[in-house]
């Protein structure tokens, strides 16, 4: 009997604990929170796609947009979302419209398909955003993003640099999650 009591309310006391740290994080303007906010609201945006690199900075309520996208409204779209977040006071986009042109477009499919068709790369095509971005201007292609190792980064730079056109060297600009421990 004194066991169900003492649950009840020991449970009872970690509900009142837990709601009141989600409430204490959701409404918090702290940087980090809003950092949190602004990175949830951008992978949400329904058009982000593996042809588009967005990042951010948040200084004390400013948000920086920086990167890329792959058509001009995106641009447009991401500055407004993030406006309406709770706790922006102001928002700097620079985020650049990548050319909109046919021959892009073919190279991106092209290295996108060499990429992700590669057994050690399949992985990253499996999530609604691949961690993998493909970035062409004028037929130069970036890749960034984050990969698991090192290898996995040097197998997409020579996948995407085979992908079947002459279109010049790739910048690998991918990250690597775990990268392998100094010696020494």
């Amino acid at each position: 009997m004194k066991r169900g009591i003492l649950g009840k309310v020991l449970m009872t006391a970690a509900l009142v604990v837990g709601a009141a740290a989600a409430a204490d994080g959701g409404s918090s303007g702290g940087r980090g929170g809003l950092a949190d906010r602004v990175r949830h609201e951008i992978l949400m945006y329904s058009n982000y796609t593996l042809w588009d690199d967005i990042s951010f900075r948040v200084d004390n309520g400013n948000v920086s947009l920086i990167g890329a996208v792959s058509q001009p409204y995106k641009r447009s779209d991401l500055q407004r979302i993030v406006q309406h977040i709770p706790g922006v006071a102001s928002v700097t986009n620079e985020l650049k419209v990548l050319p909109v042109s046919f021959q892009d477009d073919r190279l991106r499919l092209q290295v996108a398909r060499a990429i992700y068709r590669d057994p050690v790369l399949s992985r990253y095509a499996m999530g609604a955003i691949p961690s993998i971005h493909i970035i062409v201007d004028n037929g130069k292609v970036t890749l960034t993003g984050v990969v698991n190792n090192t290898m996995e980064k040097q197998v997409a730079g020579i996948r995407a640099s085979s992908a079947g056109l002459s279109f010049g060297p790739v910048i690998n600009n991918l990250a690597v999650e775990n990268p392998p421990a100094k010696k020494g």
